[in-house]
């Protein structure tokens, strides 16, 4: 049989403002990345969402970005080697210690957005997201599946989670097609669904320009600001179960 962990970002309100479905997508994963404060959520969103996590066996996974709620984090910006490491173990730390307070425990850390992107494309941040994770001795980290910083992170004795996207299209060279792109996102359900299972089975994912390359993943994602997020991660628990994959999170033995 085959095993995928299925991930998704939750905990992105702020204040009084709500967003995405958070009570029907964690019931329908297996690993929840958590924004902590900086891209967006904050502590009552952080308490929340934990406490929704724990409720349905869902891992907990801290989702740190840039510092840019205006931009929600999808914005580049120009940061030293301190300045991504200091912010992250801010931000993980801080999900650590609500993640605790309610007999939780931080089991992963995943960039989000830009912070992601650069990560994957550029040295410096990615030794900075690498040394900020393993300075926290314990949680893995959540990364593009096949990139440099995956080996990067492995010799620093890191556990690393490859991951691909459902909702997501690719370029010939792995990287995710630039959200400014037209037909970045996928919102069909049935279109995310074939993805995730041919890229669990097959190893393999059709990139936008009709090239099939190889993918090795352990977790798929689904955003939960895809506006079909829901619906989306139905199709594929579906089409899972239909085609013998068992979604499992990697922390949890069989």
């Amino acid at each position: 049989m085959y095993r995928i962990d299925l991930n998704c970002d939750v905990g992105e309100g702020f204040g009084i403002y709500s967003f995405g479905h958070d009570e029907e997508i964690i019931k329908l994963i297996t690993s929840a990345n958590i924004a902590c404060g900086f891209h967006a959520g904050d502590p009552n969103q952080m308490f929340k969402t934990v406490n929704e996590c724990l409720k349905n066996g869902v891992a907990i996974g801290a989702h740190p970005g840039y510092p840019d709620l205006i931009g929600f984090g999808r914005r580049p910006m120009c940061l030293s080697y301190n300045d991504v490491r200091h912010m992250i173990v801010y931000q993980v730390g801080a999900l650590m210690a609500v993640a605790r307070s309610l007999g939780g425990e931080v089991k992963y850390v995943k960039p989000h957005g830009e912070l992601y992107n650069s990560a994957v494309s550029h040295i410096e941040t990615a030794s900075a997201v690498i040394d900020a994770v393993a300075s926290l001795e314990g949680p893995a980290l959540v990364t593009l599946a096949g990139s440099p910083i995956v080996e990067l992170a492995r010799e620093k004795g890191l556990k690393v989670l490859q991951e691909g996207y459902a909702d997501r299209n690719y370029k010939a060279d792995g990287t995710l097609l630039g959200r400014k792109s037209g037909g970045a996102v996928v919102t069909d359900p049935v279109e995310a669904a074939g993805k995730a299972v041919k890229m669990v089975k097959e190893n393999r994912v059709v990139c936008c320009d009709g090239k099939e390359i190889k993918v090795y993943v352990d977790t798929i994602c689904v955003h939960g600001d895809n506006a079909n997020a829901v619906a989306i991660l139905q199709e594929i628990r579906a089409a899972f179960l239909k085609d013998n994959v068992l979604i499992k999170n990697p922390f949890e033995e069989l």
